[in-house]
Protein backbone atom coordinates (compact mmCIF):
# COMPACT_ATOMS: atom_id res chain seq x y z
CA UNK A 1 0.00 0.00 0.00
CA UNK A 2 2.85 2.52 0.59
CA UNK A 3 4.77 1.67 -2.38
CA UNK A 4 1.58 2.52 -4.65
CA UNK A 5 1.20 5.49 -2.54
CA UNK A 6 4.93 6.81 -3.34
CA UNK A 7 4.06 5.24 -7.04
CA UNK A 8 1.10 7.34 -7.75
CA UNK A 9 2.84 11.12 -7.87
CA UNK A 10 6.00 9.55 -10.32
CA UNK A 11 3.07 7.88 -12.35
CA UNK A 12 1.09 12.06 -12.71
CA UNK A 13 4.29 13.56 -12.60
CA UNK A 14 5.34 11.25 -15.73
CA UNK A 15 1.76 11.75 -17.27
CA UNK A 16 2.80 15.95 -17.18
CA UNK A 17 5.81 15.31 -18.80
CA UNK A 18 4.36 13.22 -21.78
CA UNK A 19 1.90 15.95 -22.59
CA UNK A 20 3.92 18.48 -22.09
CA UNK A 21 6.10 16.92 -25.19
CA UNK A 22 3.26 15.62 -27.10
CA UNK A 23 1.96 19.30 -26.93
CA UNK A 24 5.55 20.43 -27.56
CA UNK A 25 5.64 17.81 -31.26
CA UNK A 26 1.91 19.46 -31.91
CA UNK A 27 3.00 23.05 -32.11
CA UNK A 28 6.58 22.30 -33.77
CA UNK A 29 3.95 20.30 -36.87
CA UNK A 30 1.71 23.18 -36.75
CA UNK A 31 4.64 25.66 -37.41
CA UNK A 32 6.23 23.58 -39.31
CA UNK A 33 3.09 23.28 -41.79
CA UNK A 34 1.77 27.15 -40.83
CA UNK A 35 5.10 28.78 -41.31
CA UNK A 36 5.38 28.37 -45.15
CA UNK A 37 1.69 28.40 -45.95
CA UNK A 38 1.83 31.39 -44.57
CA UNK A 39 4.37 32.97 -46.54
CA UNK A 40 2.86 31.11 -49.66
CA UNK A 41 -0.71 32.49 -48.90
CA UNK A 42 0.67 35.93 -48.36
CA UNK A 43 2.80 35.72 -51.78
CA UNK A 44 0.21 34.46 -54.21
CA UNK A 45 -2.02 37.92 -52.20
CA UNK A 46 0.61 39.55 -52.80
CA UNK A 47 0.05 39.50 -57.15
CA UNK A 48 -3.66 41.11 -56.62
CA UNK A 49 -1.95 43.57 -54.22
CA UNK A 50 0.71 44.36 -56.39
CA UNK A 51 -1.54 44.85 -59.73
CA UNK A 52 -3.44 46.91 -57.67
CA UNK A 53 -1.13 49.44 -56.58
CA UNK A 54 0.35 49.63 -60.30
CA UNK A 55 -3.15 50.88 -61.12
CA UNK A 56 -3.54 53.11 -57.95
CA UNK A 57 -0.67 55.37 -59.44
CA UNK A 58 -2.25 55.74 -62.65
CA UNK A 59 -5.51 58.09 -61.18
CA UNK A 60 -8.45 57.51 -58.98
CA UNK A 61 -10.89 56.00 -61.15
CA UNK A 62 -8.30 53.42 -61.86
CA UNK A 63 -8.00 52.41 -58.87
CA UNK A 64 -11.88 52.63 -58.05
CA UNK A 65 -12.34 50.63 -61.17
CA UNK A 66 -9.74 47.72 -60.80
CA UNK A 67 -10.81 47.72 -57.32
CA UNK A 68 -14.48 47.13 -58.25
CA UNK A 69 -13.17 44.44 -60.59
CA UNK A 70 -10.99 42.85 -58.18
CA UNK A 71 -13.96 42.62 -55.82
CA UNK A 72 -16.41 41.05 -58.33
CA UNK A 73 -13.78 38.64 -59.57
CA UNK A 74 -13.17 37.55 -56.19
CA UNK A 75 -17.32 37.40 -55.35
CA UNK A 76 -18.03 36.02 -59.12
CA UNK A 77 -14.83 33.20 -59.37
CA UNK A 78 -11.88 33.27 -57.38
CA UNK A 79 -13.92 32.47 -54.07
CA UNK A 80 -15.95 29.88 -56.02
CA UNK A 81 -12.73 28.03 -57.13
CA UNK A 82 -11.04 28.20 -54.02
CA UNK A 83 -14.34 27.45 -51.54
CA UNK A 84 -14.94 23.67 -53.98
CA UNK A 85 -11.04 22.67 -54.23
CA UNK A 86 -11.17 23.03 -50.52
CA UNK A 87 -13.36 19.76 -50.71
CA UNK A 88 -9.60 18.23 -51.50
CA UNK A 89 -8.70 19.49 -47.61
CA UNK A 90 -11.55 16.55 -46.52
CA UNK A 91 -10.83 14.23 -48.88
CA UNK A 92 -6.69 13.92 -49.55
CA UNK A 93 -6.47 14.76 -46.21
CA UNK A 94 -8.18 11.89 -45.18
CA UNK A 95 -6.95 9.44 -47.40
CA UNK A 96 -3.38 10.68 -46.75
CA UNK A 97 -3.68 9.97 -43.29
CA UNK A 98 -5.11 6.33 -43.73
CA UNK A 99 -2.29 5.57 -46.41
CA UNK A 100 -4.80 5.40 -49.31
CA UNK A 101 -2.39 7.31 -51.18
CA UNK A 102 -3.19 6.64 -54.71
CA UNK A 103 -6.61 8.31 -53.72
CA UNK A 104 -5.16 11.67 -53.71
CA UNK A 105 -3.77 11.20 -57.39
CA UNK A 106 -7.71 10.46 -58.33
CA UNK A 107 -9.09 13.39 -56.08
CA UNK A 108 -6.66 16.18 -57.62
CA UNK A 109 -7.69 15.18 -61.21
CA UNK A 110 -11.33 15.23 -60.29
CA UNK A 111 -10.98 18.86 -58.71
CA UNK A 112 -8.88 19.65 -61.91
CA UNK A 113 -11.39 18.53 -64.24
CA UNK A 114 -15.12 20.01 -61.92
CA UNK A 115 -12.80 23.49 -61.32
CA UNK A 116 -11.79 23.78 -65.04
CA UNK A 117 -15.59 23.53 -66.38
CA UNK A 118 -16.69 25.67 -63.64
CA UNK A 119 -14.34 28.57 -64.94
CA UNK A 120 -16.09 28.78 -68.03
CA UNK A 121 -19.52 30.09 -67.29
CA UNK A 122 -17.26 32.49 -64.64
CA UNK A 123 -15.44 33.56 -67.16
CA UNK A 124 -18.69 34.44 -69.26
CA UNK A 125 -20.09 36.61 -66.02
CA UNK A 126 -16.49 38.07 -66.01
CA UNK A 127 -16.99 39.29 -70.16
CA UNK A 128 -20.43 41.35 -68.72
CA UNK A 129 -18.89 42.60 -65.42
CA UNK A 130 -19.37 46.47 -66.88
CA UNK A 131 -23.46 45.85 -68.03
CA UNK A 132 -23.95 43.46 -64.34
CA UNK A 133 -22.55 46.49 -62.11
CA UNK A 134 -24.95 48.77 -63.82
CA UNK A 135 -27.57 46.70 -63.28
CA UNK A 136 -26.62 47.21 -59.75
CA UNK A 137 -26.53 50.64 -59.83
CA UNK A 138 -22.82 51.36 -59.86
CA UNK A 139 -21.51 54.70 -61.17
CA UNK A 140 -20.94 54.24 -65.02
CA UNK A 141 -17.58 55.48 -65.05
CA UNK A 142 -16.16 53.20 -62.28
CA UNK A 143 -18.27 50.59 -63.97
CA UNK A 144 -16.82 50.78 -67.59
CA UNK A 145 -13.18 50.82 -65.83
CA UNK A 146 -13.96 47.93 -63.75
CA UNK A 147 -15.69 46.43 -66.62
CA UNK A 148 -12.24 46.80 -68.80
CA UNK A 149 -10.16 45.34 -66.41
CA UNK A 150 -12.35 41.85 -65.76
CA UNK A 151 -12.03 41.44 -69.31
CA UNK A 152 -8.20 41.35 -69.01
CA UNK A 153 -8.43 38.96 -66.04
CA UNK A 154 -9.96 36.25 -67.36
CA UNK A 155 -6.97 34.00 -68.13
CA UNK A 156 -6.34 34.37 -64.28
CA UNK A 157 -9.29 32.50 -64.12
CA UNK A 158 -8.35 28.74 -65.35
CA UNK A 159 -5.55 28.92 -64.41
CA UNK A 160 -6.35 29.67 -60.11
CA UNK A 161 -8.20 26.89 -60.21
CA UNK A 162 -5.84 24.85 -61.06
CA UNK A 163 -3.41 26.35 -58.52
CA UNK A 164 -5.94 25.84 -55.73
CA UNK A 165 -5.75 21.38 -56.57
CA UNK A 166 -2.05 21.71 -56.86
CA UNK A 167 -1.53 23.35 -53.50
CA UNK A 168 -3.89 21.67 -51.73
CA UNK A 169 -3.34 18.27 -53.08
CA UNK A 170 0.66 19.33 -51.92
CA UNK A 171 -0.76 20.28 -48.22
CA UNK A 172 -2.34 16.89 -47.61
CA UNK A 173 1.06 15.40 -47.93
CA UNK A 174 2.32 18.07 -45.46
CA UNK A 175 4.24 19.64 -48.57
CA UNK A 176 4.08 23.28 -48.24
CA UNK A 177 7.64 24.76 -48.61
CA UNK A 178 7.60 24.41 -52.82
CA UNK A 179 4.28 26.60 -52.27
CA UNK A 180 6.00 29.02 -50.87
CA UNK A 181 9.16 28.88 -52.68
CA UNK A 182 6.61 28.78 -55.84
CA UNK A 183 4.51 31.66 -54.80
CA UNK A 184 7.45 33.88 -53.78
CA UNK A 185 9.30 33.15 -57.30
CA UNK A 186 5.87 34.10 -59.24
CA UNK A 187 5.44 37.16 -57.10
CA UNK A 188 9.12 38.46 -57.61
CA UNK A 189 8.35 37.88 -61.59
CA UNK A 190 5.22 39.55 -61.00
CA UNK A 191 7.16 42.87 -60.22
CA UNK A 192 8.98 42.48 -63.82
CA UNK A 193 5.47 41.24 -65.16
CA UNK A 194 3.57 44.24 -64.34
CA UNK A 195 6.44 46.70 -65.29
CA UNK A 196 6.52 45.79 -68.44
CA UNK A 197 3.32 45.74 -69.45
CA UNK A 198 1.87 48.42 -67.52
CA UNK A 199 4.48 51.15 -68.14
CA UNK A 200 6.95 49.82 -70.88
CA UNK A 201 4.38 48.54 -73.51
CA UNK A 202 1.57 50.88 -72.14
CA UNK A 203 -1.24 48.97 -71.50
CA UNK A 204 -1.52 50.96 -68.29
CA UNK A 205 -4.30 49.22 -65.88
CA UNK A 206 -5.03 46.61 -68.72
CA UNK A 207 -1.36 45.90 -68.22
CA UNK A 208 -1.68 44.99 -64.41
CA UNK A 209 -4.92 42.87 -65.26
CA UNK A 210 -3.54 40.69 -67.35
CA UNK A 211 -0.13 40.28 -65.49
CA UNK A 212 -2.00 39.37 -62.93
CA UNK A 213 -3.09 35.41 -65.12
CA UNK A 214 0.51 35.69 -66.37
CA UNK A 215 2.00 35.08 -63.06
CA UNK A 216 -0.92 32.77 -61.83
CA UNK A 217 0.03 30.80 -64.96
CA UNK A 218 3.76 30.64 -64.07
CA UNK A 219 2.81 29.64 -60.46
CA UNK A 220 0.77 26.61 -62.06
CA UNK A 221 3.39 25.28 -64.13
CA UNK A 222 6.54 25.30 -61.59
CA UNK A 223 4.19 23.39 -58.67
CA UNK A 224 3.03 20.60 -61.38
CA UNK A 225 6.56 20.61 -62.63
CA UNK A 226 7.34 19.48 -59.10
CA UNK A 227 4.93 17.23 -58.23
CA UNK A 228 5.34 15.34 -61.62
CA UNK A 229 9.76 15.23 -60.63
CA UNK A 230 9.50 15.24 -57.37
CA UNK A 231 9.72 11.32 -55.43
CA UNK A 232 7.85 12.83 -52.68
CA UNK A 233 4.50 12.64 -55.13
CA UNK A 234 5.75 9.31 -56.47
CA UNK A 235 3.05 6.95 -54.70
CA UNK A 236 0.27 9.70 -54.84
CA UNK A 237 0.75 10.92 -58.45
CA UNK A 238 1.15 7.95 -60.57
CA UNK A 239 -0.21 9.59 -64.19
CA UNK A 240 -3.40 10.38 -65.02
CA UNK A 241 -6.36 7.89 -65.31
CA UNK A 242 -10.46 7.25 -66.69
CA UNK A 243 -10.87 6.87 -62.46
CA UNK A 244 -10.89 10.97 -62.36
CA UNK A 245 -14.08 10.94 -64.65
CA UNK A 246 -15.89 8.77 -62.28
CA UNK A 247 -17.98 9.16 -59.23
CA UNK A 248 -17.87 13.48 -60.10
CA UNK A 249 -21.08 13.58 -58.42
CA UNK A 250 -19.64 12.68 -55.20
CA UNK A 251 -16.90 14.95 -55.14
CA UNK A 252 -19.40 17.46 -56.18
CA UNK A 253 -21.83 16.79 -53.49
CA UNK A 254 -18.74 17.34 -50.89
CA UNK A 255 -17.38 20.44 -53.23
CA UNK A 256 -20.94 22.26 -53.40
CA UNK A 257 -21.26 22.79 -49.53
CA UNK A 258 -17.08 23.34 -49.29
CA UNK A 259 -17.65 26.07 -51.98
CA UNK A 260 -20.89 27.75 -50.04
CA UNK A 261 -18.75 27.46 -46.82
CA UNK A 262 -15.86 29.92 -47.82
CA UNK A 263 -18.41 31.56 -50.00
CA UNK A 264 -21.18 32.66 -47.69
CA UNK A 265 -18.64 34.82 -45.76
CA UNK A 266 -16.57 36.23 -48.47
CA UNK A 267 -19.46 37.29 -50.51
CA UNK A 268 -20.94 39.13 -47.68
CA UNK A 269 -17.07 41.18 -47.00
CA UNK A 270 -17.33 42.11 -50.99
CA UNK A 271 -20.67 43.32 -50.56
CA UNK A 272 -19.35 45.62 -48.35
CA UNK A 273 -17.67 47.36 -51.52
CA UNK A 274 -20.78 47.03 -53.14
CA UNK A 275 -22.78 49.10 -50.53
CA UNK A 276 -19.71 51.56 -50.40
CA UNK A 277 -20.69 52.56 -53.83
CA UNK A 278 -23.98 53.87 -52.93
CA UNK A 279 -22.74 55.56 -50.10
CA UNK A 280 -22.19 59.92 -50.23
CA UNK A 281 -18.88 60.00 -52.30
CA UNK A 282 -18.92 57.33 -53.74
CA UNK A 283 -15.00 57.00 -55.32
CA UNK A 284 -13.57 57.61 -51.98
CA UNK A 285 -15.65 55.38 -50.06
CA UNK A 286 -15.02 52.52 -52.75
CA UNK A 287 -11.05 53.26 -53.01
CA UNK A 288 -10.90 52.93 -48.90
CA UNK A 289 -13.32 50.07 -48.61
CA UNK A 290 -11.37 48.27 -51.55
CA UNK A 291 -7.67 48.84 -49.88
CA UNK A 292 -9.54 47.83 -46.59
CA UNK A 293 -10.29 44.66 -48.12
CA UNK A 294 -7.34 44.03 -50.22
CA UNK A 295 -5.30 45.15 -46.66
CA UNK A 296 -7.73 42.23 -44.61
CA UNK A 297 -7.34 39.76 -47.14
CA UNK A 298 -3.65 40.34 -46.83
CA UNK A 299 -3.36 39.85 -43.18
CA UNK A 300 -5.98 37.23 -43.66
CA UNK A 301 -3.01 34.81 -45.28
CA UNK A 302 -1.81 34.40 -41.15
CA UNK A 303 -4.66 32.40 -39.82
CA UNK A 304 -5.36 31.19 -43.39
CA UNK A 305 -2.29 29.30 -43.09
CA UNK A 306 -2.92 28.25 -39.79
CA UNK A 307 -6.43 26.77 -40.86
CA UNK A 308 -4.69 24.94 -43.27
CA UNK A 309 -1.92 23.44 -41.29
CA UNK A 310 -5.01 22.46 -38.80
CA UNK A 311 -7.50 20.96 -41.64
CA UNK A 312 -4.26 19.11 -42.23
CA UNK A 313 -3.13 17.84 -39.20
CA UNK A 314 -7.25 16.86 -38.28
CA UNK A 315 -7.65 15.24 -41.34
CA UNK A 316 -4.43 13.07 -41.33
CA UNK A 317 -5.00 12.17 -37.49
CA UNK A 318 -8.56 11.23 -38.18
CA UNK A 319 -7.81 9.26 -41.49
CA UNK A 320 -5.27 7.55 -39.74
CA UNK A 321 -7.77 6.84 -36.74
CA UNK A 322 -6.27 8.93 -34.16
CA UNK A 323 -8.98 11.24 -32.45
CA UNK A 324 -7.04 12.26 -29.50
CA UNK A 325 -3.79 13.22 -31.59
CA UNK A 326 -6.97 15.50 -33.65
CA UNK A 327 -8.70 17.17 -30.58
CA UNK A 328 -4.98 17.98 -29.31
CA UNK A 329 -4.23 19.41 -32.49
CA UNK A 330 -7.67 21.82 -32.33
CA UNK A 331 -6.57 22.91 -28.72
CA UNK A 332 -2.74 23.92 -30.02
CA UNK A 333 -4.28 25.52 -33.04
CA UNK A 334 -6.39 27.94 -30.91
CA UNK A 335 -4.13 29.14 -29.16
CA UNK A 336 -1.92 30.17 -31.63
CA UNK A 337 -4.81 31.85 -33.74
CA UNK A 338 -5.69 33.91 -31.01
CA UNK A 339 -1.80 34.81 -30.09
CA UNK A 340 -1.54 35.73 -34.08
CA UNK A 341 -4.47 37.73 -34.21
CA UNK A 342 -3.27 39.95 -31.32
CA UNK A 343 0.24 40.43 -33.09
CA UNK A 344 -1.62 41.50 -36.31
CA UNK A 345 -3.88 44.37 -34.79
CA UNK A 346 -1.11 45.63 -32.97
CA UNK A 347 1.06 45.74 -35.95
CA UNK A 348 -2.46 47.43 -37.83
CA UNK A 349 -2.86 50.03 -35.29
CA UNK A 350 0.96 50.89 -35.45
CA UNK A 351 0.80 51.74 -39.26
CA UNK A 352 -2.57 53.24 -39.54
CA UNK A 353 -1.07 56.72 -40.37
CA UNK A 354 1.06 55.56 -43.56
CA UNK A 355 -0.42 52.04 -44.72
CA UNK A 356 -2.73 54.49 -47.26
CA UNK A 357 0.64 55.63 -49.41
CA UNK A 358 0.79 52.22 -50.81
CA UNK A 359 -2.01 52.73 -52.62
CA UNK A 360 -3.12 56.57 -53.55
CA UNK A 361 -1.11 59.95 -53.32
CA UNK A 362 -4.46 61.65 -52.00
CA UNK A 363 -4.62 62.45 -48.36
CA UNK A 364 -7.89 62.15 -48.25
CA UNK A 365 -7.86 58.41 -48.48
CA UNK A 366 -4.73 58.09 -47.13
CA UNK A 367 -6.34 59.60 -43.72
CA UNK A 368 -9.93 57.71 -44.20
CA UNK A 369 -7.38 54.02 -44.36
CA UNK A 370 -5.70 55.40 -41.34
CA UNK A 371 -9.16 55.54 -39.48
CA UNK A 372 -10.09 52.08 -40.41
CA UNK A 373 -7.82 49.89 -39.97
CA UNK A 374 -8.09 49.30 -36.00
CA UNK A 375 -11.43 48.64 -37.42
CA UNK A 376 -9.34 46.14 -39.38
CA UNK A 377 -7.37 45.01 -36.02
CA UNK A 378 -10.69 43.88 -34.23
CA UNK A 379 -11.91 42.03 -37.24
CA UNK A 380 -8.91 40.38 -37.69
CA UNK A 381 -8.74 39.32 -33.80
CA UNK A 382 -12.16 37.16 -34.38
CA UNK A 383 -11.25 36.21 -37.85
CA UNK A 384 -7.99 34.64 -36.79
CA UNK A 385 -10.36 32.40 -34.28
CA UNK A 386 -13.34 31.67 -36.59
CA UNK A 387 -10.15 30.82 -39.53
CA UNK A 388 -9.06 27.88 -37.65
CA UNK A 389 -11.90 26.53 -36.67
CA UNK A 390 -13.17 26.66 -40.18
CA UNK A 391 -10.12 24.46 -40.96
CA UNK A 392 -11.10 21.93 -38.30
CA UNK A 393 -14.42 21.81 -40.07
CA UNK A 394 -12.79 20.89 -43.56
CA UNK A 395 -10.86 18.69 -41.89
CA UNK A 396 -13.70 16.99 -40.41
CA UNK A 397 -16.18 17.60 -43.67
CA UNK A 398 -18.63 19.18 -41.87
CA UNK A 399 -18.83 21.89 -44.82
CA UNK A 400 -23.17 21.43 -44.86
CA UNK A 401 -22.70 22.73 -41.21
CA UNK A 402 -20.02 25.60 -41.92
CA UNK A 403 -22.15 26.46 -44.78
CA UNK A 404 -25.75 26.84 -42.34
CA UNK A 405 -23.34 28.81 -40.34
CA UNK A 406 -21.31 31.29 -42.34
CA UNK A 407 -25.39 32.08 -43.72
CA UNK A 408 -27.24 33.04 -40.54
CA UNK A 409 -23.69 34.83 -38.69
CA UNK A 410 -23.93 36.69 -42.13
CA UNK A 411 -26.65 37.47 -43.80
CA UNK A 412 -28.88 37.34 -40.70
CA UNK A 413 -26.82 39.17 -38.56
CA UNK A 414 -23.82 40.62 -40.17
CA UNK A 415 -24.80 42.26 -43.55
CA UNK A 416 -28.21 43.84 -41.65
CA UNK A 417 -26.40 45.00 -38.83
CA UNK A 418 -23.82 46.96 -42.07
CA UNK A 419 -26.82 48.55 -43.46
CA UNK A 420 -28.14 49.73 -40.50
CA UNK A 421 -24.71 51.25 -38.96
CA UNK A 422 -24.14 52.67 -42.52
CA UNK A 423 -27.57 54.11 -43.82
CA UNK A 424 -29.65 54.30 -40.44
CA UNK A 425 -26.93 56.05 -38.24
CA UNK A 426 -24.80 57.38 -41.19
CA UNK A 427 -21.53 55.98 -39.71
CA UNK A 428 -20.43 55.42 -43.29
CA UNK A 429 -17.99 53.32 -44.49
CA UNK A 430 -16.92 52.57 -40.98
CA UNK A 431 -20.03 51.72 -40.04
CA UNK A 432 -20.33 48.96 -42.83
CA UNK A 433 -17.21 47.17 -41.62
CA UNK A 434 -18.40 47.40 -37.58
CA UNK A 435 -21.57 45.75 -38.80
CA UNK A 436 -19.36 42.96 -40.31
CA UNK A 437 -18.07 42.34 -37.10
CA UNK A 438 -20.75 41.49 -35.05
CA UNK A 439 -21.43 38.37 -37.78
CA UNK A 440 -18.05 37.14 -37.09
CA UNK A 441 -18.23 37.38 -33.57
CA UNK A 442 -21.45 35.00 -34.29
CA UNK A 443 -19.98 33.04 -36.61
CA UNK A 444 -16.96 32.49 -34.38
CA UNK A 445 -19.45 31.39 -31.15
CA UNK A 446 -21.41 28.90 -33.26
CA UNK A 447 -18.75 27.17 -34.55
CA UNK A 448 -16.78 26.73 -31.23
CA UNK A 449 -19.75 25.42 -29.69
CA UNK A 450 -19.85 22.87 -32.44
CA UNK A 451 -16.48 22.08 -31.99
CA UNK A 452 -16.62 21.29 -28.62
CA UNK A 453 -19.70 18.91 -28.46
CA UNK A 454 -17.74 17.27 -31.11
CA UNK A 455 -17.09 13.40 -30.40
CA UNK A 456 -14.24 12.40 -32.09
CA UNK A 457 -14.06 9.09 -32.23
CA UNK A 458 -17.00 9.17 -34.11
CA UNK A 459 -14.98 11.72 -36.47
CA UNK A 460 -12.78 8.99 -36.88
CA UNK A 461 -15.14 6.54 -37.57
CA UNK A 462 -16.56 8.58 -40.53
CA UNK A 463 -13.29 9.33 -41.69
CA UNK A 464 -12.21 5.19 -42.23
CA UNK A 465 -15.97 4.93 -43.67
CA UNK A 466 -15.20 7.78 -46.09
CA UNK A 467 -11.49 6.66 -47.38
CA UNK A 468 -12.95 2.97 -47.99
CA UNK A 469 -15.80 4.09 -49.74
CA UNK A 470 -14.10 6.04 -52.23
CA UNK A 471 -11.40 3.02 -53.15
CA UNK A 472 -11.42 2.21 -56.68
CA UNK A 473 -9.81 -0.46 -58.82
CA UNK A 474 -6.11 0.94 -60.13
CA UNK A 475 -5.80 -1.21 -62.94
CA UNK A 476 -7.22 2.02 -65.04
CA UNK A 477 -4.27 4.08 -64.66
CA UNK A 478 -2.27 5.83 -67.79
CA UNK A 479 0.80 7.48 -68.04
Amino acid sequence: MEKQTLEAPLITEARKRDRKAEVKCEVAKQLWLAGPMIAGSLLQNVIQMISLMFVGHLGELSLSGASMASSFAGVTGYILLMGSASAMDTLCGQAYGAKEYYLLDIYKQRAMVILTLSSIPLATIWFHTNEILLFFGQEADISLEAGIYAKWMIPSLFAYGLLQCQVRFLQAHSIVFPVMLSSGLTALLHLLVCWLLVYDLGMGSKGAALGTGISTWINVVILAVYVRLSPNCRTTWVGFSKEAFYDLAGFIKLAVPSALMVCLEWWSFEFLVLLSGLLPNPKLETSVLSVSLTTASFVFMIPFGLGAAISTRVSNELGAGRPEAAKLAVRVVLCLAITGGIVVGTVLILIRNIWGYAYSNEEEVVKYVGIMLPILAISNMFDSIQCVLSGVARGCGWQKNGAFVNLGAFYAVGIPSSIILAFVFHVGGKGLWMGIICGIFVQVVLLLTITLLTNWEKEAAKAKIRVFRSCLPTDMVVT
